[in-house]
C-alpha cells in the first residue's frame, strides 16, 4: 500500500494559491483515478479516501492542518496503514522550480520547505518520495512572497498540465518502478 499526501493548506482562501499546489494535484489524482470522494477523518488531521491506482493500493491525504504541521497526518497515517517510510509519497510546491517542472526524488532535503521537514520528522526518516512541483517565475521571486499568490488563469492551465503529467508519472512508477518515472517524468 502506498500514501500518497498532498501537502497546502486547508481553506478556501488558500485553494488557488501556488503553496496548495501538492494539495490541489492529490484531489486531482482521486478524482481521475475514480477514487470515491475525500471525506474527514479527524483521527488522521486529513481528508482521505483509499483505493486502487492501477494495480496499486493507496491512500490519498490531504492533511487538514497548515503546511508546517503536515506530519502529523502522515504519523497517523503510517501508523494506521503500517506503511513504509519508502512508500509514502509527497506531492509539494517547490519555489525552486520554475512553474511548469516537476521533479520526482528520494531521500532528497526539505530545501527549506516547512511541510516536507514536518514529514520527515514525523516519520523520522528522508527516505520517502517527493514530487515537486515547480511554482517559481521566470523572474525569480523569493519564497516568502511567492508561496501564497494564486495562479493567474494561464497558470491554472499550467498546473493542470503538470496535474495530468504526475498522475501519469504515479501510475508509471506503480507499474514499472519509480526509477522509469523519474526518467520519464522529471521535467
Amino acid at each position: 500500500m502506498k500514501l500518497i499526501l498532498g501537502l497546502g493548506n486547508p481553506g478556501a482562501e488558500f485553494e488557488k494559491t501556488r503553496h496548495n499546489l501538492g494539495r490541489n494535484c492529490a484531489q486531482y489524482l482521486a478524482k481521475q483515478s475514480e477514487l470515491k470522494e475525500l471525506k474527514e477523518e479527524k483521527y488522521f488531521f486529513s481528508l482521505l479516501t483509499e483505493g486502487k491506482i492501477g494495480k496499486e493500493k493507496v491512500v490519498v491525504a490531504l492533511p487538514q492542518t497548515f503546511m508546517n504541521k503536515s506530519g502529523q497526518a502522515a504519523s497517523a497515517l503510517v501508523k494506521k496503514y503500517k506503511i513504509k517510510p519508502a512508500d509514502v509519497i509527497i506531492l509539494h510546491d517547490d519555489s525552486d522550480i520554475e512553474l511548469g517542472r516537476v521533479k520526482f526524488s528520494f531521500a532528497k532535503h526539505s530545501a527549506g520547505h516547512k511541510g516536507v521537514e514536518s514529514v520527515r520528522r514525523a516519520l523520522g526518516t528522508w527516505d520517502f518520495w517527493r514530487i515537486r512541483m515547480g511554482i517559481q517565475k521566470k523572474k525569480r521571486i523569493p519564497a516568502m512572497d511567492l508561496v501564497l499568490k494564486k495562479l493567474s488563469p494561464d497558470e491554472e492551465r499550467i498546473a493542470k498540465k503538470i496535474f495530468k503529467h504526475v498522475a501519469e508519472g504515479i501510475k508509471t512508477a506503480f507499474t514499472d518502478g519509480f526509477e522509469k518515472a523519474m526518467s520519464l517524468y522529471n521535467k
